[in-house]
Order: structure tokens, then C-alpha cells, then sequence
């Protein structure tokens, strides 16, 4: 039977190409935002119906569609809502990002999973329900969000050129919205596999029901095996299962990894029976994976501390994680000596500015980002860390963001930034020449004397980031801009700003001190 969406225009924008995906809450296509020039989307139909209902109904699927776009944009690891409306029949539908990848249940068992792999797609996960949880500010009002239906066919994680291994939580606000189309005063509507027990019994829940839902996903991704085993498949079963089974200890399965005791421990506090003996908060899990991270990153594992430890002191410092092999952070601090730049530029303005600029020197060609900042400035970051990064944005407009990080733990961060068009000659050039030399200069100009560089410092590009930087460049030469240059910068300038919290932990999980400050 034909699919009657195949081919359907929706909200007159939305041209629909294919099913990706069926399951208990909807079904979702792939389609083309033919407004954007035919950038592929994501489109889920929600399994109901708000026609002829109460307009109370609707404006709760508004309001809950309405929170979750918001919701994407506060955290890289929620999925991204960028639109959502009701159709002609009254089926609620969503907008979301195109993300090809595959959920956490297939991409743990095609490859094994280590314990580092674990405890950073359990971070990233943890980040995602944070954020929720913490709530997000619509029309004046804080609303938290309890996702209702954490599982790991809502986790999906996807390999991204620039974040490495990225996990993205589906369907937030969702299962709420369904429950609330029922006529039943105590239905149930979640996963009974994951499901805790408040959650079974009909009762209001808050974020520990997801915390015990996480610890379920976070014993099944590590050992293969689920906590619990039901005698049947039934709501009975499970019922049962959650309210009178203790969870089954690591060393009863058959895990061929060895765990460190701190990480059973963990996951058994997330399944304690009772809200109140489960871990409060998802930072507090945050805080004990972070800690285990440092551990496993000087060969060092705790073996069973009393306690989880502490929220670290600036939980917004922790805001998204960094798993990517891509980005280069560099902690040497010598001088190079290669070559000594002319003055600062006469066309350029004695101010507190980043352009890119090549230089000569001995027959080659050097790939040069030039800084003027005040004197007092440069000193403080000249023995600290440096990390660098690019973005790239193939639609509306070829456009990538080239970042330096230069970090003091005394002092915070300096976040240097060039945005480069890749469909002008100077921006492709430029672009494929970091590629090929795997390197740049970071030229430093005091304000005060800005007639010669008072530092030079060599960045690493680290290899894979070189690939993609020449790729974008052959990419970028047969894409057609359908849109300003100053759309993708804005685009891009929002993902900075995700970005950024997940350089600092990065920093921070180096070994760096964990107070952070951004200056731009």
C-alpha cells in the first residue's frame, strides 16, 4: 500500500521523501525544506489527533512543541525542534534536525563497548537530561522538563566530523503530550523495560524517575544484560520487576570487561527503589562520571568510594561534553622561532582584532592567524593552554569558523574567532592551505607597540580536523549559496556558543583548574 505522505508538501514547505522510522509515539520521514533550498529534515507525525478536541489540547501540544525547539537550542546533546504545527487532518507534527546515525542499542552492540566509551556516552546523555531538568524559560516562567520514556532507542548517536562521537536525546515532552490526549485519570504511557516505579504506579513524577530510567539504559549499555528480568512481558510483570527485584549484581552477568566497583555503585544508586535514595539531581552523576574520567585518564580508578562526590563548584561550567578526537589542545609553551613577522598591517585598524593572513618566509608559504590585543592581555594566557577548532556549515551558505582558544587558570579563556567564506578565492586558499601544512602561526600584537609581534605561537591542526578542512574546501566549490553569508555565520555563531561549555570541561577534564570565565 502506498504511503499517502510520500510526495506530500507539508505546511507548504516541507516536501516528504521517505519513511525512516515507525514506533509507539509517531512516525518520521525524511523530507526537504524546499524554503531552504531542499535542506533534508527530519518530519515526526505524532501518533494523535487534536481535531475536534477540547482547544486546550492543542494549545498543550503548542506549548509542550513550543518548549522543546527551545530546548535543542539550549544543549548540542538534545535533538533540534526548529519547527512544529497541526496538519489538515489535526495530526501535531514536528520539525527536527536531519541526523543520520543509528540509536544507542545498535551502536553499542555493533562495536563493544570500553569503559571510557561508556562513561562518555553516559556523560552525554546525563548533559541532555540536565538541561531538561533545569528547565527552560517560556514566557516568563522556568518549565522543567522530565523526558518520560529514557531508553536507549532514544538516545541516538551520531558521528560527527567536528564533535567525534555525539549522542543526541530524542523525544523530549513527548510522552507527556500523549498522556495528556488520554481520557484515563492514571495512564500509563512509557517503556515498561525502563520504566520506574512512581512511573508505573500513575503518581506525578519528577527528574529521579529519568535517573532511574538512566541507570536501567546504563546497566544494559555495560554489562548486555538488563537489571531486572520480568516473569512475563506484561504491565503485571514488569510491575513486579521494579517494585520487588533487586538489581542483579555485575559479576552475575556475563561482562568480560572489568569495572571499577565506583561505576556499580553508581548505577545501583540510579535504581534504588525509592526517589529519595536515588541520586538527587542528574549533576550529581555528572559530577561522579567527570571524576571517573579524571581516574581512568591517569590510569587511576577509585575502588569504592562511600559517597558519589560533590557537584563540582560551577555546574554551569559542565554544560555540554567534548569527545571528539578532531580539536587540537596544545600545552607547550615555546616560542617559535621560525621566522619574524613585518609591522602589523597599515590597512588594518590598531584595535582589538583576529584576521587570517599567510606569510612568506624562506620560499614558504605560512598559514598565519594575526591577533592584536592589549599587552596585559597577551601575558595572561601566554602559559596556559591553547585549543583549536573549525565548524563548517555547508547550507544556505559555505561558511566555516575558525577558533582559537588561548586559556590561563587564573585568568579564563580568550576566544579568538574568524568566520572564513568558503565561496570566495581568499577563504578557499586560505582553508586548503591549513589543511595541507597541518599547522598555523598565532601571531600576537601588543596594542601598546604594534610595530612587530611580541609572541609567536605554533597551533597543531589535529589530522582528522586537516581531511576535513581540504574536503570542505573541494565540497564547498560545487555548492550553490542559497542565502546570505551572514545566515550561516549566524548559524554558526549559535553553535559557538554551544560549543564553548564543551571546551572548558574539555580543558578541565586535562587537568586544568575548573574555574572558567569567558571573555570575548
Amino acid at each position: 500500500m502506498t504511503d499517502p505522505n510520500i510526495g506530500r508538501l507539508l505546511a507548504k514547505r516541507y516536501q516528504i521523501q521517505k519513511l525512516i522510522g515507525t514506533g509507539a509515539m509517531g512516525q518520521v520521514y525524511c523530507a526537504n525544506d524546499i524554503l531552504l533550498g531542499g535542506v533534508p529534515v527530519a518530519v515526526k507525525f505524532l501518533a494523535l489527533s487534536i481535531q475536534h478536541k477540547k482547544i486546550r489540547v492543542k494549545e498543550r501540544f503548542e506549548t509542550e512543541a513550543k518548549t522543546c525547539a527551545l530546548l535543542g537550542q539550549k544543549s548540542i546533546h538534545i535533538v533540534r525542534v526548529m519547527d512544529y504545527g497541526v496538519d489538515e487532518q489535526g495530526t501535531p507534527f514536528y520539525v527536527m534536525e536531519y541526523l543520520q546515525g543509528e540509536n544507542l542499542n545498535d551502536a553499542v552492540r555493533l562495536t563493544p563497548i570500553t569503559l571510557p566509551r561508556f562513561l562518555s556516552l553516559s556523560r552525554q546523555i546525563s548533559l541532555g537530561l540536565q538541561c531538561a531538568h533545569q528547565g527552560i524559560l517560556v514566557d516568563g516562567e522556568i518549565c522543567p522538563i522530565i523526558h518520560r520514556d529514557v531508553k536507549p532507542s532514544n538516545m541516538l548517536v551520531v558521528q560527527d566530523p567536528s564533535f567525534g562521537e555525539l549522542v543526541k536525546v530524542l523525544d523530549f515532552g513527548i510522552a507527556k503530550l500523549m498522556q495528556s490526549d488520554s481520557n484515563q485519570t492514571k495512564y500509563y504511557l512509557g517503556t515498561l523495560a525502563y520504566s520506574s516505579p512512581e512511573q508505573m504506579e500513575g503518581n506525578d513524577i519528577d527528574p529521579r524517575s529519568d535517573i532511574y530510567s538512566l541507570g536501567v539504559m546504563m546497566y544494559e549499555m555495560i554489562t548486555g544484560s538488563m537489571p531486572f528480568q520480568a516473569n512475563t512481558e506484561s504491565f503485571g510483570g514488569w510491575y513486579k520487576a521494579h517494585h520487588f527485584q533487586v538489581p542483579r549484581s555485575f559479576a552475575s552477568t556475563n561482562i568480560k570487561l572489568i569495572i571499577p566497583k565506583a561505576v556499580e555503585e553508581l548505577i545501583h544508586s540510579c535504581l534504588a527503589k525509592s526517589p529519595g535514595d536515588r541520586p538527587q539531581t542528574v549533576g550529581e552523576i555528572i559530577a561522579a562520571i567527570v571524576a571517573l574520567e579524571r581516574m581512568q585518564s591517569i590510569g587511576v580508578v577509585p575502588s569504592a568510594p562511600q559517597t558519589l562526590p560533590p557537584p563540582p563548584p560551577k555546574q554551569e561550567s559542565i554544560n555540554h561534553s567534548l569527545t571528539m578526537g578532531a580539536p587540537f589542545l596544545d600545552r607547550s609553551f615555546s616560542d617559535d622561532p621560525v621566522f619574524l613577522p613585518t609591522a602589523w598591517p597599515k590597512n588594518k585598524p590598531i584595535a582589538d582584532i583576529v584576521f587570517p593572513q599567510p606569510i612568506r618566509t624562506k620560499g614558504e608559504i605560512i598559514s598565519a592567524l594575526w591577533v592584536m590585543l592589549p599587552q596585559q592581555e597577551i601575558e595572561k594566557r601566554l602559559q596556559g593552554a591553547r585549543f583549536n577548532q573549525f565548524l563548517f556549515i555547508s547550507t544556505p551558505h559555505p561558511m566555516m569558523l575558525w577558533i582559537t582558544a588561548l586559556y590561563s587558570s587564573q585568568h579564563g579563556v580568550k576566544w579568538l574567532a574568524y568566520y572564513m567564506d568558503l565561496k570566495t578565492r581568499q577563504g578557499q586558499e586560505i582553508t586548503r592551505l591549513l589543511g595541507e601544512s597541518g599547522s598555523y602561526r598565532l601571531l600576537l600584537f601588543a596594542r601598546e607597540s604594534p610595530e612587530c609581534a611580541c609572541k609567536i605561537l605554533l597551533m597543531a591542526i589535529a589530522p582528522v580536523q586537516r581531511q576535513q578542512l581540504q574536503q570542505w574546501v573541494m565540497t564547498s566549490q560545487n555548492l550553490v549559496s542559497v542565502a546570505e553569508p551572514q545566515v550561516s555565520k549566524g548559524l554558526l555563531r549559535q553553535e559557538f556558543e554551544k560549543l564553548k561549555p564543551q571546551i572548558l570541561a574539555k580543558l578541565q577534564l586535562s587537568g586544568l583548574d575548573s574555574v572558567f570565565s569567558a571573555t570575548l
